[in-house]
């Protein structure tokens, strides 16, 4: 922090910090949130009860991530079964997809499992901030456990730094359980107006991109156009491979604003580029994971589904970066 730039301030949180809030009313009623200010126009704001993911992104007073029409929900409304997940999912700019199954509703080893997993709709038992001279930190603990079942504890840690528009999201997941279980994870990052709209650029460095379906095949070509809000829209998913650095980014020239999504692909060996140019669900998911969005029953088949042993540790980080020019 700038010792001069103290000298015209009272409390900190006239520039930069964290403030806790709760929601009262509606479907969101009691839920807890973080809003993080970094003091250079990063605001973000970290949902408590759901996962500590990021419900929403701006940077200099302009929003980056799609807010659902469901609005804000407490996991209460949680429904499990097969596309339940919808009813009560707000999306936002980040929701975890997980830990023990991601994509689509499936059966595997004898479980139905829902899309998308219960990760998102857990709250963390255990969350708090601090702050030095450089850097915001947000860290919360989420356990995604039941009789009979998995037993993992997530660990994360939020970081914004003071000096720079970054953040930095970590996740510790450890199997505190006697079992081996499935562990799939997926960054559901969602891009939404006014960074996102037909005018926007984006820029993939992958070295690879598959069709989910022949639906998407008919516009492989376009892959990366983003266009108008299209009634009835069906959407279009395509899976990215890196051979080096993972690197995904968009960026509004309108407003000389963008985001840039850094990840290590040797460990989020997966990425996910949902394309959904709908009327009110006009939104771009730029997703890093270990998995695909098929199924576990499916990920299975394929031989492709990681585990995590009893008492194993696995780590993963994604960093964000508030871009200027491309």
């Amino acid at each position: 922090m700038n010792q001069k730039r103290e000298n015209y301030i009272g409390h900190e949180s006239q520039l930069y910090g964290v403030e806790e809030h709760r929601l009262i009313g509606g479907k969101g009623d009691g839920i807890r949130l973080f809003q993080v200010r970094n003091g250079l126009g990063l605001e973000f704001t970290v949902s408590a009860d759901r996962c500590a993911d990021i419900s929403r992104l701006s940077f200099q007073g302009m929003n980056y991530g799609f807010f659902a029409v469901n609005g804000y929900s407490a996991p209460a409304y949680y429904d499990d079964k097969g596309s339940g997940w919808l009813k009560s999912c707000s999306l936002g700019f980040m929701v975890t997809c997980g830990l023990t199954n991601v994509g689509v509703p499936s059966e595997d080893a004898g479980e139905s499992l829902g899309l998308h997993g219960r990760a998102g709709h857990t709250p963390a038992e255990n969350i708090y901030w601090e702050m030095d001279q450089d850097k915001i930190r947000i860290h919360a603990s989420i356990r995604h456990a039941g009789m009979f079942a998995e037993k993992l504890l997530q660990k994360r840690v939020i970081e914004c730094s003071l000096k720079e528009n970054k953040i930095s999201i970590t996740d510790q997941i450890r199997n505190v359980g006697d079992r081996v279980t499935p562990l799939m994870i997926l960054y559901h990052m969602n891009m939404g107006y006014p960074l996102l709209d037909e005018d926007s650029i984006l820029d993939i460095r992958s070295d690879e991109v598959i069709p989910r379906n022949e639906h998407a095949r008919e516009g492989l070509s376009e892959w990366n156009r983003v266009i108008p809000p299209q009634v009835e829209f069906e959407e279009m998913c395509y899976y990215h491979h890196f051979n080096h650095a993972g690197l995904a980014r968009i960026f509004q020239p309108k407003h000389q604003k963008g985001l840039a999504i850094y990840f290590d692909p040797k460990i989020l060996d997966e990425f996910i580029q949902w394309k959904m140019m709908g009327v009110k669900d006009y939104v771009m998911g730029l997703e890093p994971g270990n998995c695909h969005a098929d199924g576990r029953d499916k990920m299975r088949a394929e031989g492709k589904l990681k585990f995590i042993q009893p008492d194993e540790e696995k780590s993963f980080r994604i960093d964000l970066e508030m871009i200027e020019k491309l």
